[in-house]
């Protein structure tokens, strides 16, 4: 170790010490993926027993309100699990913010729900990087600097159970737990197993397009109907041929359709759009709302849009330069190298950051392969990252 105090030392030994790997395994054996209600109420429930040892005022809180859009275009209602939100000291002069999520993107039906071991000190299995790796790592730090009694430190943290379809039931919660805040991490895994950061994100859009035409017979009066089919393959491509270097757009689905003798009256075009800055966010609704304008005088159809930039983009600021700094000194102090890189992903890191708070979003484990039946966690990252994120914790009270 490099320049520690006695009290940062202290510190960085009671996090490598707690049982981290027994959390991981019994968290990810329960099966919460974003849809499974059943399996994230009990995975909250196990989280909230967890994080009960920490001196706080802790809460399940409801999600907000969410529609989606179902393939025959009408607005209905879905459900999200409960968000575990917790506050320590809320009168502190020194106030932090720390998230994470609880959900997966294996569902109950999916292949992939066992744990397994790779290799010498290598486990797969569902969630173990991300994040319930992160989420051992929060608490094992979080658990060390209430153990040497840092009563000038207050936080808030929520572990959301929506992250990984946007964050729409959660996002006002994290909104209103970012304010006020020095700081925020966020215990996404390492973008890179070598450990390296997260730094600028793009911003993420998802949106459906309604067309709804005119349906007819496709052989005794087609010039009678409006093809909403076709309708919506013209607004994927239009929305497709707007993109560039700093603009994504990805059609990925459309829904709906007709017999072969039916002109189809309906479709429903689903769209994930990432513009690099709030510049080209702007841009990208400008193309949004000029195709839709252009396609819909075209095709003599209407078309609804339901969606929104729900993740904004997330630029490296100097704030943020400066709280890397400080997590790259603890890791230079810890003996760890500590660097981070851009990435096309997005996460609640964004959502915080558009709040006014500098945000590190990656504090969570190595590991990789996330989103695939693949995804490993490195068990050692485990008390390395909790050393970080304990020492990280201690020089930004200092910092303030």
């Amino acid at each position: 170790m490099g320049a520690l105090s006695n009290t940062e030392r202290e510190a960085v030994e009671r996090a490598s010490a707690e049982p981290m790997l027994e959390q991981v395994e019994a968290w990810a054996a329960v099966n919460s993926g974003s849809r499974n209600l059943a399996g994230l109420e009990t995975t909250a429930a196990m989280l909230a027993d967890a994080f009960s040892a920490l001196p706080c005022e802790l809460v399940l809180e409801a999600a907000a309100p969410v529609e989606s859009v179902d393939a025959a275009g009408r607005k209905i209602p879905l459900e999200h699990g409960r968000n575990l939100h917790l506050t320590v000291r809320p009168n502190a002069p020194v106030q932090l913010l720390f998230t994470g999520h609880m959900d997966t993107v294996y569902g109950p039906d999916h292949p992939f729900q066992e744990l397994s071991w790779l290799d010498d000190g290598i486990l797969g299995g569902p969630g173990v990087a991300d994040m319930k790796g992160g989420i051992a790592v929060m608490l094992a730090a979080l658990k060390a600097v209430e153990s040497i009694d840092e009563q000038h430190i207050g936080y808030e943290v929520v572990i959301n159970s929506d992250e990984e379809v946007g964050s729409l039931g959660s996002a006002a919660l994290l909104a209103r737990a970012a304010r006020g805040k020095r700081a925020a991490l966020t215990y996404e895994p390492a973008a890179l197993p070598d450990g390296t950061l997260a730094g600028a994100r793009p911003g993420s859009g998802n949106f459906d397009f309604t067309i709804h035409g005119r349906s007819a017979h496709a052989g005794r009066n087609p010039e009678d109907g409006r093809n909403a089919l076709v309708a919506a393959a013209e607004l994927a491509i239009r929305l497709k041929d707007g993109m560039g270097p700093r603009l994504s757009v990805n059609p990925a689905r459309i829904d709906g359709g007709s017999p072969n003798n039916v002109v189809p009256d309906l479709a429903v075009l689903r769209v994930n759009v990432r513009p690099a800055t709030l510049d080209d966010q702007a841009r990208a609704q400008s193309l949004i709302d000029s195709s839709v304008a252009m396609v819909a005088a075209n095709h003599e159809v209407t078309i609804q849009v339901h969606g929104h930039f729900a993740r904004p983009p997330k630029p490296v600021t100097p704030a943020i330069e400066t709280l890397f700094g400080i997590v790259r000194q603890a890791g230079a102090d810890l003996g760890q190298s500590i660097d981070w890189k851009p990435t096309g992903g997005v996460c609640d890191g964004n959502n915080i950051a558009a709040c006014g708070v500098p945000v590190i979003d990656t504090m969570g484990v190595r590991g990789g392969k996330i989103h695939s039946p693949e995804e490993y966690l490195i068990v050692e990252s485990l008390k390395e990252r909790a050393a970080l994120s304990a020492l990280t914790i201690l020089r930004l009270a200092e910092d303030a």
